[in-house]
């Protein structure tokens, strides 16, 4: 059975923030010029906001500048930020507030909204087909397709219908070949065809490797008396500084007395016996942010890995034939610890330029002119100003680091003459595991903290478990052979959802075990796995989390 294609001028890949801010001004452009421009947007997840998670709190300047109206169109910005918190968590019993006038400017929320990132996609959506886009939920894209001359021609979706053998069942339908005189990747961090797209026309040449943060995130319903709606608190400090590790966590106080909280994890931690899920129930221990949980339910659970190398790591973002736009890219201004505007406008401006390279009937070139639009903007002189955030953090820590990002920031206002860079990529950052401190994690208590697989319950993870593997090994040898004398397995501690696990036949030996069943598609392992061994693919479309409000 052949794949069908179909001929559109430009596809593309996710329905997160940028994707959709890209679908919506291209639509809008093709209206104000009286032109016909046919646009797809295909999305992995069962419906648009099945895989969207974000803390959030959202900069509505590139919402702004797409729907001006956006207020009198219902968009889901109903918390406005009402109070501004940094707290240095200094013990597993003390914090500290950090005055106001020496937190860096960027992490003043004045003019913000507390939002569920997955109901504002949600909406874009909707405005998105009334704009005459069509979208396409449950549909992974697998493939790239190329052109003979080798631009990027289209992309494929996955078979649906085969079973773990590869080979097909009755229910064998084959996928889709969609080709565009542009195609627009926005799969958000770690992009699995945007990897492919990196290493096919080196867009990486020169810059900084990406680096990463794992975040892991759950919504509560809290007591009303404990609520204050539009309330951001941040934290720095324990428990990440007991075992030399950099992250912060966040709680920020949603309407419907909701609060949604997390901890990241910077993926360049050293110790491999750091959990990064267990770090965060230790996390909400803290008296600071219990105070908001006691007596409290615990409604959603979920993890994805962020993208925070910054201006640095940026990788060229256009390619003969389209362009990779968002956090694909690797647009989050990690100093804000915000990527949805720059997301968002990372598509605005790819919009622009599509429209005009479509009015000069042009189709499956480079465009190149992106380049300058982006460093035109608004979006490129944010990224500058805050370019050296990170590698203060990663170089200095929390405490030191924050203090030099304050005057890089506030004082210098992003001027300094120095540009710092951070060369070494996460998964190189491991000690061994017999120079590193075992870590011992309570066992959960049910009310406050709670174990990885009843978390996973809460993600409404589900996969077709007659299908082939979607977490795959170059070398299925190398979890036991080398992972496992030197470094103790990480992946039994970095993944959030317990898909890999190290298990003892009756024989005695040991065995690397991958429950992809339970996999909610955050790409840690694909990014901090020590020997690059883990590659992460697209599974059958629909499958992963069904988050609800994420």
């Amino acid at each position: 059975m052949q794949r069908e294609s179909m001929e559109v001028d430009v596809v593309i890949i996710g329905a997160g923030p940028s994707g959709l801010a890209t679908a919506c001004r291209l639509a809008q452009l093709a209206k104000e010029r009286a032109e016909e421009i046919s646009i797809v947007v295909v999305e992995k997840g069962s419906e648009v906001g099945a895989h969207i998670l974000s803390g959030a709190v959202f900069e509505p300047r590139a919402l702004n500048e797409l729907f001006p109206d956006w207020q009198t169109r219902g968009a889901p910005l109903n918390a406005p930020v009402s109070g501004d918190q940094v707290l240095f968590l200094t013990s597993a019993q003390q914090a500290v507030k950090v005055p106001h006038l020496f937190v860096p400017k960027t992490m003043h929320n004045e003019g913000n909204y507390v939002v569920s990132l997955g109901n504002v996609c949600r909406w874009l959506a909707e405005q998105a087909q009334e704009l005459g886009v069509e979208i396409f939920p449950g549909f992974a894209a697998t493939e790239i397709l190329f052109n003979e001359e080798g631009s990027v021609k289209g992309i494929a979706t996955g078979d649906m219908g085969i079973d773990h053998q590869g080979q097909q069942k009755d229910a064998y339908a084959p996928g889709m070949e969609l080709h565009a005189k542009y195609t627009i990747f926005a799969e958000g961090c770690r992009g699995h065809l945007g990897k492919q797209l990196i290493q096919q026309f080196k867009l990486d040449a020169g810059k900084d490797p990406q680096h990463y943060g794992i975040g892991i995130k759950e919504i509560w319903e809290i007591p009303a008396e404990q609520h204050q709606l539009g309330l951001v608190v941040h934290t720095a400090g324990w428990p990440l500084t007991e075992s030399n590790s950099q992250g912060g966590g966040f709680l920020y106080h949603l309407e419907n007395n909701q609060v949604a909280l997390g901890l990241i994890t910077d993926l360049g931690y050293s110790n491999p016996h750091v959990s990064p899920f267990d770090e965060f129930q230790r996390w909400k221990l803290n008296p600071a942010i219990k105070k908001y949980l006691a007596g409290g339910k615990r409604l959603v659970y979920g993890a994805r890995a962020i993208a925070k190398g910054g201006l640095q790591s940026l990788i060229k973002m256009s390619f003969p034939g389209g362009l990779m736009i968002g956090c694909d890219a690797g647009t989050l201004n990690f100093a804000k610890i915000k990527g949805s505007h720059t997301a968002m406008k990372s598509g605005l401006l790819a919009a622009e330029v599509i429209a005009d390279a479509l009015s000069q009937n042009r189709a499956n070139d480079e465009l190149v002119e992106y380049k300058a639009a982006f460093e035109n903007s608004w979006l490129y002189e944010e990224l500058y100003q805050q370019r050296n955030f990170g590698p203060l953090q990663h170089k200095f820590g929390n405490l030191i680091g924050g203090a030099l990002a304050f005057v890089d920031i506030n004082l210098l206002n992003g001027k300094s003459p120095i540009t710092l860079h951070d060369p070494i990529p996460d998964y190189a950052t491991l000690k061994k595991a017999s120079e590193s401190r075992v870590i011992h994690y309570e066992k959960p208590d049910g009310k406050i903290t709670f174990n990885k697989l009843d978390s996973v319950f809460l993600s409404n993870t589900n996969h077709e478990e007659d299908q082939p593997c979607h977490l795959t090994l170059k070398d299925n040898s190398i979890p036991i052979t080398h992972n496992l004398p030197l470094y103790d397995e990480p992946a039994q501690r970095y993944c959030p959802a317990g898909v890999y696990e190290v298990v003892s036949k009756d024989s005695g030996e040991k065995v690397f075990q991958i429950n992809a069943q339970n996999c909610v598609h955050c790409k840690t392992c694909d990014i901090k796995d020590p020997t690059q061994n883990i590659v992460w693919i697209a599974p059958e479309g629909g499958g992963g989390p069904n988050y609800p409000n994420m």
